[in-house]
């Protein structure tokens, strides 16, 4: 009988390898190896540095964790035959463990969950879970309840995140121990933020017509002009506000304004005066527009929206308080195409179509009633048409002109861009002096002046700009020697200038408004109608005094010659003559003086709250009378136009 014989073992075989952990700081460590040989078998530990590990000569090898650290055992016999365990890896979390119980024997313990994100199309969505455990713990990412492939790990990661990566997301952690799952996040995956809208340059012509020389008079336009270039100039607006234009004035005003605007530019042209409506045309009133009138004494709203939208400005903004009625009744309005489609263009109209616009009038402060809104909104963070939005309904609230006076707005904008959008500079530089340049010319103030006269008296000449045609010069006496009493200054210029504030209905309190009370002069000068100067203006300073050893009144002159201030150097006065061919030589006719006649209407301001339309009253026709209607001039190079179905 055969007996069995014992296997004999001649090679070292690891029957148990060592396992991966993923402890906390600090925490110990066991790491175990079983092998089987002939023979008594030697152990050695070794660090991923290829380091003997002190002490670590025993199939056990116990650590305290104090960084992520590999590690491998060698088995070796007595017959120079050696084996090496697999690598593990002892991983360290430095993270909260308070949670982790003091008993743990391994199983995973979630010490991160994930967090949910909101991530921008095409950016990387990053989450991260983490999880003691003994041996070291396995994760699955799953999405929407179903498993992602290749998502093992502690962290997923997508790179280029699509609409379709969004959704609910949670990880199961597991070991040979037990398996537990992460708390689920929602991760939104949207479109990428739009870089914040900004303009090159933000330009604004305001133009106010009061002082007609054949139409009744208006008062708002003075404050409604001031106040909204204030408040535009904080938006950061370059500002040019002009007062009581001829047609010629205003055409050249808006050429010079046209050539301020470049693409990228933002562009707003305000108007507050007469004006009417004429086959879906609007047309704005001058101050010379003779009675009765045609278009060819007006300026077309549309030719300068059509100037504006060639520069190609990034908004153009056209803001109207001005009547809209129509000269014949029985016409069909027709419908104006726009030049070619380039957007982000907007009409504020302070009235629709076949109406009036109206001021309120109280003898202190007048205001119209579209720009009264208007100026409340204007400095709102907000989408231009929104602003606008909320000047109708205010409007609409107002009981003066309830059932009167409703704001239109017409726009083709597609982006969201707000008057408060801020100005980016790079990369515009060039442009960007050279609108300095011509901006500064309209806008440049003479230099204040130090006069010493024969007497000793020293007086300070110093200049404020009202408007960008109406100049205010203070005089204020800063020295005064022992010899001389009672001094008084006063101010003329040469030419002398028609001051459209001080005429009859022009209130004390309005011109406390128009003056920096904070200068306390002694005199002031203004000087109206800029615009029309064709030479330099030259100050006489006239100090009158009484001499305290004679007792005898004595008066000494100086003069300064502040040359072209303000929009004086543009020269608004000379005619274009590419322009006039244009309109079969018709000229509009400039006055000498802002206004020589001035209407009932406008000599009776002092009622309070009236409110007063501004519609430009045009001679009743006759039969034989159809030049009193506006006719059709040369507009039509510019725009089409189609009668409404």
């Amino acid at each position: 009988m055969t007996g069995s014989c014992p296997i004999m073992i001649t090679e070292i075989v690891i029957v148990r390898h060592p396992v991966s952990v993923c402890v906390p700081v600090n925490h110990k460590v066991t790491l175990r190896v079983r092998a089987e040989g002939k023979g008594i078998l030697s152990y050695q530990w070794f660090s991923e540095d290829e380091k003997e590990v002190p002490g670590g000569t025993q199939s056990d090898l116990t650590i305290r964790a104090s960084k992520t650290q590999r590690y491998v055992c060698r088995v070796n016999d007595h017959f120079h035959n050696y084996v090496f365990s697999e690598w593990v890896k002892v991983k360290v979390l430095d993270i909260d463990k308070s949670g982790l119980p003091v008993d743990w024997q391994g199983e995973p313990h979630i010490a991160i969950n994930p967090k949910p994100e909101t991530v921008q199309l095409g950016t990387k969505l990053s989450l991260r879970c983490a999880a003691f455990g003994i041996p070291t713990p396995h994760y699955q990412w799953y999405r929407n309840g179903q498993p992602l492939l290749d998502k093992t790990s502690d962290i997923l990661q997508i790179d280029g995140a699509t609409a379709e990566d969004g959704g609910s997301y949670l990880c199961s952690i597991s070991n040979i121990l037990e398996e537990r799952w992460t708390e689920p996040v929602d991760i939104n995956v949207v479109q990428p933020e739009q870089p914040p809208l900004t303009a090159t340059d933000k330009v604004a012509l305001l133009i106010g017509n009061l002082n007609y020389n054949s139409h009744p008079g208006l008062m708002a336009p003075v404050m409604d002009v001031h106040e909204l270039g204030n408040l535009l100039q904080q938006l950061g607006f370059r500002v040019v506000s002009l007062l009581d234009l001829t047609r010629q004035e205003m055409m050249a005003a808006i050429d010079k304004f046209i050539q301020l605007l470049d693409r990228g530019v933002y562009g707003l042209f305000y108007y507050a005066g007469h004006g009417y409506e004429h086959a879906g045309r609007n047309y704005l009133v001058a101050v010379d527009a003779p009675q009765p009138y045609q278009t060819k004494n007006c300026v077309c709203v549309q030719r300068v929206m059509s100037q504006m939208q060639e520069r190609q400005t990034a908004m153009s903004v056209i803001l109207l308080d001005t009547c809209r009625k129509w000269y014949n009744q029985g016409c069909i309005p027709s419908v104006i195409k726009a030049l070619r489609p380039n957007g982000n263009t907007v009409y504020g109209y302070a009235t629709c179509e076949d109406a009036e616009a109206y001021e309120v009038q109280d003898g202190g402060k007048s205001t119209g009633i579209f720009t009264k809104y208007l100026n409340k909104h204007i400095l709102q963070e907000a989408k231009v048409t929104h602003v606008l939005e909320r000047v109708s309904e205010d409007v609409g609230k107002d009981p003066l002109v309830t059932g009167k006076q409703a704001v239109e707005i017409k726009h083709t904008m597609k982006e969201p861009r707000s008057l408060k959008d801020k100005v980016r500079t790079a990369g515009h530089t060039r442009e960007l002096h050279l609108r300095d340049v011509c901006w500064r010319q309209a806008n440049e103030l003479p230099r204040k002046k130090q006069l010493t006269f024969p007497c000793g008296v020293k007086v300070e000449v110093s200049f404020s700009a009202l408007f960008s045609n109406v100049l205010v010069a203070f005089a204020t006496i800063k020295a005064t020697p022992d010899q001389t009493q009672d001094c008084t200054v006063t101010l003329s210029s040469n030419p002398p200038t028609e001051d459209i504030f001080s005429r009859p209905g022009r209130s004390e309190d309005m011109d406390s408004l128009l003056l920096n009370e904070t200068l306390n002069p002694d005199c002031t000068l203004r000087l109206c109608s800029l615009q029309k100067l064709k030479e330099s203006v030259v100050l006489k300073v006239d100090l009158h005094y009484t001499h305290k050893d004679s007792n005898v009144r004595h008066t000494e002159s100086r003069q300064v010659d502040i040359g072209k201030p303000l929009v004086a150097s543009c020269k608004l006065y000379r005619e274009n003559h590419t322009r006039d061919k244009k309109t079969n030589g018709a000229t509009a006719q400039t006055t000498g003086n802002i206004s020589h006649s001035k209407s009932q209407q406008h000599q009776n301001l002092a009622a309070p709250h009236r409110h007063f339309t501004r519609k430009a009253e045009c001679a009743a026709k006759t039969p034989t009378a159809w030049s009193n209607e506006p006719e059709e001039n040369d507009e039509n190079e510019l725009l089409d136009f189609q009668p409404s179905e």
